[in-house]
């Protein structure tokens, strides 16, 4: 486990670095990681000039409330889709006033999964100003806390990428979702 934290440790600094050089803002709309990416973020010293703040929307109701996203997108698809990752995405941007924000909704186990949705599915979503968000499903290995690390580390790679316009596909990636 340490060494996945030197790791995220890593890209957050990566990250920050890029985000200042560009002068843009992130914020972070959590569901199955209950904030792990925020915290992560906000472990590095001097972010408050980047990471406006983010929400932990782990009910549906919260995610409704928090950053709006629509009871026809949980009803007809489910939490744990790329409908509801963007709409989490864009609802968490616009509410935070903030020019990124990243989504992550999934299912972390250990119990929860199912045939079309195992333990270890997540949707992470990146939104941007710039256009169609950057939806991705991932079906991660491993115990609860392996899922959640590995959805963080993908997470940051994803803000990453969209800020450098890296599409390479990550670990553990399955699809793209194309809206």
């Amino acid at each position: 486990m340490m060494d996945s934290m030197v790791f995220i440790s890593e890209l957050v600094t990566t990250l920050t670095l890029i985000l200042k050089e560009q002068k843009k803002t992130i914020a972070t709309v959590e569901s199955c990681t209950g904030g792990m990416v925020g915290a992560a973020i906000t472990d590095l010293a001097g972010v408050s000039d980047v990471f406006v703040g983010g929400y932990i929307t782990y009910s549906n109701e919260q995610k409704t409330r928090a950053v709006g996203v629509s009871e026809a997108a949980l009803k007809v698809h489910g939490a744990v889709s790329g409908q509801v990752a963007i709409e989490m995405a864009n609802g968490g941007r616009e509410n935070a006033e903030a020019d990124m924000a990243v989504s992550l909704t999934g299912i972390a186990g250990p119990n929860g999964g199912n045939e079309e949705k195992p333990v270890g599915t997540v949707w992470i979503c990146v939104a941007t100003d710039l256009g169609t968000p950057d939806c991705r499903r991932f079906i991660f290995p491993g115990d609860r806390a392996g899922v959640r690390a590995r959805a963080t580390i993908a997470a940051l790679k994803m803000c990453i990428q969209n800020l450098t316009n890296d599409n390479q596909p990550l670990d553990h990636q399955y699809e793209r979702f194309d809206a």
